[in-house]
Parts: structure tokens; sequence; C-alpha cells
């Protein structure tokens, strides 16, 4: 190789840190209910880790992105159930119930009176869950918030720790534009 000028080896970047899945203690920072792309509410739930090792997460995280269009990362977004009696709907009712049960148990008094911007500033127990992702053929790991529980399960860590989601199989072979990953024999040699 030729010589660059100015070369200083150094670490330029690192990568984002990511959350470790497990249970977190959490204060909630914003709520309000958003449309999706298709038109569909959705609560989303803006929160940060209050407590242990990790305090903070998020607001360091932002403060250290740099990118023009930088966003919050700790956010829960949930689909508004719309009543219609089907499958998706009563999935969608069902994890609205334990996200209001999660928050009133873990602030005692308070009590879901529909009004979403009442949530800020209340605690919460946050489950994140290993996830898989694929863009443009290429596939990784990362964490997500599944779902939120009780402050009292993640401080007597008594919380059940979420399933990772990974991609379906199809999925990745439809995005691949190699077709998938070549399989050699014991004796193949390598051309280097």
């Amino acid at each position: 190789m030729k010589r660059i000028d100015g070369f200083t080896a150094q670490e330029r970047s690192s990568g984002k840190e990511i959350l470790p899945a497990g249970g977190y203690v959490a204060k909630i920072l914003d709520a309000h209910e958003t449309q999706t792309q298709t038109g569909k509410s959705m609560l989303e739930i803006s929160f940060d880790i209050t407590a242990g090792e990790y305090t903070g997460f998020f607001k360091k995280d932002y403060a250290q992105n740099s990118a023009p269009d930088k966003k919050w990362r700790g956010v829960y977004r949930l689909f508004v159930p719309v009543g219609d009696g089907s499958e998706r709907d009563s999935w969608s009712k069902n994890t609205l119930e334990n996200t209001v049960w999660a928050i009133e148990e873990s602030n005692p008094g308070y009590h879901w009176d529909w009004d979403e911007t009442k949530l800020k500033g209340k605690n919460v127990g946050v489950l994140f869950r290993d996830k898989e992702w694929e863009y443009n053929g290429s596939t990784g790991m990362t964490t997500e918030c599944g779902a939120f529980t009780t402050v009292e399960k993640i401080t007597s860590k008594t919380f059940k720790p979420l399933k990772a989601k990974m991609l379906k199989k199809q999925q990745i072979q439809e995005n691949n534009p190699f077709g998938g990953m070549q399989t050699f024999d014991d004796d193949f040699e390598l051309p280097f």
C-alpha cells in the first residue's frame, strides 16, 4: 500500500452501544398518540433508564449522536385498538391493557383516564429483547423494548425475559441478493 500523509491509527467509530436484553427501571419522559404511514394510531411512549448500570442510557446515546436526523431510541410503540374484533386488534388491546396495568401498579394512586400526556413522569419496568434485523440483504442483532412490566418485578428480578424476535427465514432469503449462503465441503481450498 502507498503511505498516506497524516494517517494515524485511531478509533473513529466504535458503533452504537446496544442496551442488553433484560429488565430495567425507567421513567416515562413523554407519551403521545401518532399515526403510522398507513394511518393506524399508535401510542408512542418515550422513556429513559433510571436505575442501575445503564441509568441515563438513552440521554447519553442521544447526546453522543451527531447525525442531523438523530432520534431518541428509548421508545415503546404500541398500536391503539380499533375495536374491529380481529385477532390483531385483540392482541393490540391485550398489549395496551398490560401496559396500563404495569404503569398503574408502578405508580400507586395513578389510574389511567385515557389522557396519555399524564403518563409523563411515571415510573415503569421495561423489558428489552433481542431483535434480528435485515437491511439490503444484510442481517444483524439489536435490542428493542418489547413490553412494560412493574417496577417491582424488575427490582425483585421476578420478571420473565422476553423471547428474541427473529426474522422469518423466507423474508431473509427474499431480501438477500446473493440467494442464500453457499456451503463448502471440508476439503474445499480457499482461493487465498
